[in-house]
């Protein structure tokens, strides 16, 4: 039986995200702007990376300690060189108390990895996708990466009998007028799309408040085209506020933290490709946990590491937002996931 792990605040641990790569083969704006992470920029040596096996042992060890749920991320995780034996690796995790398994992908691979995923354990996949204009599409993820193969991408995922949800960034001036050709689009298709206020990840995306579109505007628009009713959250914490279109088309969400922040409900932990714990998405620094896996401290130390951060963990910075916490240093999104 998983024991019984709360923080400062009460809250349990239940949420794993772990991410495989600081790479990606795309330069979105508001993530990788192509100004820092350009052709001279240096991502992780290979060797500083945590092993499928150690990343299994790290998992292991926190599904052990309540975490319920696992999500693989990036960089783009679809770059890690066999990425369907990692997954097969953490779904025999649900012999030991492990719910749910999933990915989040730009896509662009999708096409390639979906059966893979499917038959090595994967549950569920999530893809980003911030736009149906290709234009719009194109200069957000400032590759020219083209909105049909990422459809391609959500396609073979559907054929796989991969869930898909949809995830959307919304940027005022930017891709704002795609949101109801966004919705129009996944209506009635099974696929669940959410809308995700842009944030201030990170040092280097420009983040500016005056660049958010609220949640309330965006329902807004949608409940201008489509009546809609609020339904409850799958499980305590979860981040996106569901609502149901009433003419029974589906689902959208909204991802609202940063006007209506959700940190008192917070139950993730995330680990970064080369072995640091991140108690918060908008933490300046991680608890290292590769050395203890690599200097034969084993899982011992590992859990001993966990524990203690976990206990002593009091992140709550989307409810403190404020001007005094703009322009604070925060670890880069690409580097622990969103």
């Amino acid at each position: 039986m998983a024991r019984e792990l709360t923080d400062t605040l009460q809250r349990p641990l239940r949420d794993l995200r772990i991410s495989v790569t600081d790479r990606c083969n795309f330069r979105c704006t508001y993530c990788m702007p192509k100004e820092v992470f350009g052709a001279g920029f240096q991502f992780l040596p290979r060797a500083d990376l945590l092993t499928f096996e150690e990343i299994e042992m790290v998992a292991r060890t926190l599904v052990d300690r309540g975490v319920e749920k696992i999500r693989i991320t990036g960089g783009e995780p679809l770059l890690r060189r066999d990425l369907p034996r990692l997954v097969e690796m953490l779904a025999a995790l649900r012999d030991e108390g492990l719910k749910d398994l999933t990915l989040t992908t730009n896509g662009a691979m999708l096409r390639r990895d979906a059966q893979r995923l499917a038959d090595a354990g994967l549950q569920r996949v999530t893809v980003s996708l911030d736009a149906l204009d290709d234009d719009v599409f194109a200069a957000m993820n400032d590759v020219g990466f083209p909105v049909a193969k990422v459809l391609d991408g959500i396609a073979a995922a559907g054929e796989a009998r991969l869930p898909v949800k949809v995830n959307m960034v919304v940027q005022r001036g930017r891709n704002d007028g795609c949101i109801v050709d966004m919705a129009e689009a996944f209506r009635g298709t099974g696929r669940i799309l959410r809308f995700i206020e842009y944030m201030d990840v990170g040092s280097t995306n420009g983040w500016r408040m005056d660049d958010v579109v609220p949640a309330a505007e965006i329902l807004g628009m949608l409940e201008e085209r489509w009546p809609l009713e609020p339904i409850a959250p799958h499980y305590p914490g979860e981040v996106a506020k569901r609502w149901r279109y009433r003419d029974g088309m589906g689902e959208v969400g909204v991802i609202a933290s940063v006007t209506q922040p959700f940190c008192g409900g917070c139950t993730r932990l995330r680990l970064s490709a080369e072995g640091r714990l991140y108690t918060c998405l908008f933490a300046a620094r991680g608890t290292d946990v590769r050395a203890a896996l690599r200097d034969g401290g084993g899982l011992a130390e590992v859990a001993e590491i966990a524990d203690r951060l976990w206990r002593r963990r009091d992140d709550r910075y989307s409810e403190l937002r404020s001007a005094g916490t703009v322009g604070m240093p925060h670890v880069e999104m690409s580097h622990i996931g969103g």
